[in-house]
């Protein structure tokens, strides 16, 4: 078995993503396209690797190289989203892997490297603590008229309430996405950022991830008459989808625009044939996930690994912190047009 490490486009994509597509723990993360985004949007350098075996990739890594907010040079694998660790037909491939990542990292003089890796099976909700970090899934039926009919009854009134208080959704298909429709969306999750204390990202992220998906992706849209009232971005790879960004104006709150929003990506992944939804990072106990318990979702544990120097450290995904919390309370207070405009420059930097 080879390793090979391949800068920009110099690796077949059509036959990474083929591998990518076969491999039952990749993500939409894992997809080529992820890589050639951050470099597009944000000049970071992505590094491939693949390992070889009789001319058969049986493992591959995709890592970032970008730097903290402290400046610090920071491998990532992979920065922006949840899961984007190494892909590997077996732990000893796996192992290949990671010995020659930090390798790499060493050999770099890149003292800090982070892989975001999850378990493989979904635990029972009562084997979660409070605080723990953990992706929420459900699994789906093949239509819309069972996905309905599996919803508890309080579910499904919400989701007819948002519809009789007059509001409507649209589906559009990646390749298929306007100028208007990124710009609503856009304008939604940047108002949303700021309420939670944290950076937006810049529009031409949103714009390379939509550009380098295509196919991969759909966004879902909420009307009120003529208002984009929510907006979500849903990324797949075969059977399985996930979606990293979804968001409602408060001031609809009323009218349920949030239930409708993520009907409306669950209907579209049983058209499309998705049988294992990832409605994405959560903290047990907290408001995001019992939104998504209330769906039926089960949770998978992350397990981010950490290195410095090579060793590996014990460190929770996206551990808050006093000064955190001082930042964020900070940030809230910032006119929206500041928070717009110095949000992207700071985002970069910040791999979660």
């Amino acid at each position: 078995m080879t390793i090979k490490i391949i800068t920009g486009k110099l690796i077949n994509q059509e036959r990474w993503d083929t591998y990518i597509l076969t491999a039952p723990n990749a993500s939409p993360y894992h997809l080529y396209g992820w890589g050639v985004a951050v470099e597009n949007a944000y000049g970071f350098t992505c590094y491939r690797f693949a390992a070889i075996k009789e001319d058969e990739i049986v493992g591959v890594l995709a890592i970032i190289n970008m730097r903290s907010l402290r400046g610090k040079k920071l491998l990532s694998a992979l920065p922006y989203c949840d899961i984007g660790g190494i892909i590997a037909d077996n732990k000893d491939v796996y192992s290949v892997l990671q010995t020659h990542l930090l390798n790499f990292a060493e050999n770099l003089g890149i003292a800090e490297l982070e892989i975001r890796n999850s378990e493989s099976e979904v635990k029972d909700l009562k084997k979660v603590t409070s605080g723990e970090k953990v992706r929420m899934f459900l699994d789906l039926p093949s239509s819309e008229e069972a996905l309905m009919e599996q919803f508890k009854s309080k579910l499904r009134s919400q989701i007819r309430k948002a519809e009789k208080n007059g509001l409507r959704y649209e589906v559009v298909m990646g390749s298929a996405i306007k100028t208007q429709e990124l710009e609503s969306f856009y304008e939604i999750i940047a108002k949303n950022m700021k309420a939670l204390g944290s950076p937006v990202h810049s529009k031409q992220w949103y714009k390379e991830v939509i550009s380098q998906y295509g196919s991969h992706a759909y966004m879902a849209i909420v009307y009120s008459e003529n208002v984009v009232v929510g907006a979500g971005l849903v990324l797949t790879l075969g059977n399985k989808a996930s979606i990293p960004w979804a968001s409602t104006l408060n001031e609809y709150n009323r009218l349920a625009p949030n239930m409708l929003l993520y009907w409306a990506v669950l209907a579209q992944a049983t058209k499309q044939g998705i049988s294992t939804f990832d409605f994405g990072r959560s903290t047990v106990g907290e408001g995001t996930f019992n939104f998504k318990k209330q769906w039926g979702c089960l949770p998978i544990k992350l397990q981010w690994q950490s290195f410095r120097n090579g060793e590996a450290l014990i460190e929770l995904p996206s551990k808050s912190s006093p000064s955190r919390d001082k930042l964020a309370s900070a940030w809230r207070c910032l006119p929206l047009p500041v928070a717009n405009f110095l949000g992207p420059i700071l985002r970069r930097y910040i791999s979660l």
